[in-house]
């Protein structure tokens, strides 16, 4: 049985970690370098990085700050915000990024998928779904577009996608669950790995999102951010239900 992937999100803005609810509200959560450096002794699967007013402020993603990030890792760093050309892929790859993200500039071109998955590998092209209920939003959750995600996701994965970040607008910050009938659309649609986002409170959530919801991973922030559960501890919670997760020794979390 695969092993599902427990994924650490840091929202970026102005170099600092925020977190907020329904994608505003936004408040500190810490240090980008010192948050990837405990995920990484505590034994995350993967972490992503989100430069979250990249694209409204048109610009590219903080490759300084990404730089630093990928020195603390040894698992594989997912860089997304402000991705909106090869050459930017590139930068943000060269930073020490091992997959990119891309989201509105998807929807704005879809053929971007299919030329970085031509370049670096479908392995390395994760496209990023914001939803509210089966309605697409682009821009940071600030515009809906006329997309279905279900059928968004069926489109990405046939260009070329390796993956999708689907993150429910709806549940993002409340700590109330994620949207298990949105994911499991999705990750019964198509045929690539789905990462649930948005919503992540307490362990059984994430049991909940794995199981009924049929993600392949689970995306949290605020429950590990600010120290509610810890991976190791998280982990531990999942193997105990049945969930097959990577365990070091002592059931202390790893790679």
């Amino acid at each position: 049985m695969l092993t599902r992937r427990i994924i650490a999100c840091l929202d970026v803005r102005d170099g600092r970690v925020v977190k907020g609810v329904h994608f505003g509200d936004l408040r500190q959560a810490g240090d980008p370098v010192a948050l990837a450096r405990r995920y990484a002794s505590d034994g995350i699967d993967e972490l992503v990085v989100l430069d979250i007013t990249a694209t409204l402020e048109g610009r590219g993603a903080l490759l300084e700050t990404v730089r630093a990030v990928a020195r603390e890792l040894f698992v594989p760093l997912t860089v997304g915000g402000g991705i909106r050309t090869r050459e930017d892929a590139h930068a943000v790859i060269a930073a020490g990024a091992d997959k990119v993200s891309i989201n509105s500039a998807a929807l704005a071109d879809p053929g971007l998928i299919t030329a970085l998955a031509e370049v670096y590998g479908s392995q390395a092209v994760v496209v990023a779904i914001d939803a509210k209920g089966r309605h697409v939003f682009t821009r940071s959750g600030t515009t809906p577009v006329a997309r279905d995600a279900v059928a968004w996701a069926r489109e990405a994965e046939a260009r070329g996608a390796g993956e999708i970040l689907l993150t429910s607008i709806d549940r993002d910050g409340t700590r109330s669950g994620f949207d298990c009938e949105l994911t499991a659309a999705v990750s019964t649609s198509v045929g690539i790995p789905v990462i649930a986002s948005g919503g992540a409170g307490a362990p059984e959530h994430v049991v909940d999102v794995l199981s009924s919801g049929r993600a392949d991973a689970a995306l949290a922030a605020s429950i590990l951010h600010y120290s509610t559960w810890t991976v190791p501890s998280l982990k531990a919670y999942l193997a105990g239900r049945g969930i097959p997760v990577r365990l070091g020794p002592r059931g202390r979390g790893s790679c």
